[in-house]
């Protein structure tokens, strides 16, 4: 297929992703971008549909290999992320805590971005509930190189308990804190891996500080 109609293909499929995903602007969101004018570029021919956009699409479950066909037949059926026992969903929040409180509230984030998706097995594998997981975003550099400022990490709340070495999400006097717990002198220390200590130095555990949950997998860009 020349590269004229590989792009009419891909505007077609495109166009058809884009009504089944509710328009430009819910497409533009699964994808990653803002708003849906990245989307309407790419289906009025201003911008070329990249093999970067084309494995962004086939990432999104439900929809691999959706550029590779025109047979009705093998078209792949979107998965229903609501309730799906096969491929439960891990939903993107922003945590809502208070100082010195044990318990934490969540606002859920779906209208910016998709949630987390692995197969039964994921979990099962590693003997983690779904309903114990959630998703959120890495907010500064404390954490670089292993965690970079956007990047997105789940937390496992079913594991509160401390290990050393290993990072945890944590609520600090109140805010939300990721940072890896360390034991020395005697004590539990939130440490940064950020090598500048001057900007970021470890801090004692306290009364005020709870944990939230393990650390348990993280989403980049960084390479």
């Amino acid at each position: 297929m020349h590269e004229h109609q590989t792009q009419e293909w891909r505007i077609k499929r495109l166009a058809e992703l884009a009504q089944r995903e509710g328009g430009n602007a819910a497409l533009g969101r699964r994808l990653g971008y803002k708003d849906g004018a990245y989307v309407g570029q790419m289906l009025r021919g201003d911008r070329v549909i990249s093999e970067k956009t084309v494995m962004a699409v086939h990432s999104i479950p439900g929809y691999s290999g959706w550029f590779d066909t025109d047979d009705d037949s093998k078209r792949p059926t979107p998965i229903d992320l609501d309730n799906n026992p096969e491929y439960p969903a891990i939903r993107r929040v922003q945590f809502k805590l208070s100082a010195g409180a044990s318990g934490f509230g969540v606002t859920y984030l779906d209208n910016e971005a998709p949630p987390i998706v692995f197969k039964r097995e994921w979990y099962d594998e590693r003997g983690f509930k779904p309903e114990k997981l959630f998703a959120t975003g890495v907010r500064n550099g404390s954490m670089e190189p292993g965690l970079w400022d956007g990047d997105t990490v789940v937390v496992n709340t079913a594991q509160t308990e401390p290990k050393d070495g290993c990072v945890f999400a944590v609520n600090y006097e109140g805010e939300l804190s990721i940072k890896r717990l360390v034991r020395d002198e005697g004590k539990w220390w939130l440490s940064s891996d950020n090598p500048d200590k001057r900007l970021y130095p470890r801090k004692a555990c306290h009364s005020g500080v709870v944990l939230i949950g393990e650390i348990v997998h993280k989403q980049s860009e960084r390479i």
